[in-house]
């Protein structure tokens, strides 16, 4: 006896939630100028506008992640471009770290991809986006589990009780 198993309805039309952090100067503008210019691309990205790439902190990318993007993009201008002089310098070391940081805790680094694209670059900026999609519609929805705030208070008054215990 076979039993077919029902695939949710959510999960059937899921598509890929990317959060993309786009440089004021470089990045942004390329993405106004694929608009403009009426280029077709995935509409997968939500896009937050920075003044520069290096404004980017760590904590942003990972409550993006925490918050039901299956993916982050930052873009920022190509290196001696930076309207800042070296915060896609800054950029690029942060993206490192975090890189190794969500290896660590278990997220596939093809979920977070940085690039950089000019104001002059629409096609690359397509390219990207069309390339990030099909990534994520590859690894599938993240699913990360996050504990609840309530969850976690629990736990520390139950390892306070424990070390009280202990110590008494």
């Amino acid at each position: 006896m076979s039993e077919s198993i029902a695939v949710p309805q959510e999960t059937a039309a899921w598509e890929p939630k990317i959060v993309a952090f786009f440089c004021n100067w470089c990045t942004y503008l390329a993405a106004d100028l694929a608009g403009t210019s009426r280029m077709k691309y995935a509409p997968n990205a939500r896009v937050i506008r920075v003044m520069c790439s290096g404004r980017v902190d760590p904590q942003f990318v990972m409550e993006a992640l925490v918050n039901g993007a299956d993916g982050v993009l930052l873009g920022g201008c190509h290196f001696g471009d930076c309207h800042y002089q070296s915060g896609n310098h800054k950029a690029a070391r942060r993206f490192r770290l975090l890189k190794r940081i969500l290896v660590g805790m278990g997220i596939e680094e093809q979920r977070i991809r940085l690039e950089w694209i000019s104001a002059a670059e629409a096609d690359k900026l397509r390219d990207v986006m069309t390339e990030m999609v099909e990534q994520l519609e590859a690894l599938g929805p993240l699913n990360l589990q996050v504990p609840d705030e309530e969850s976690s208070e629990v736990g520390e008054s139950a390892e306070s009780a424990e070390l009280a215990e202990v110590t008494v």
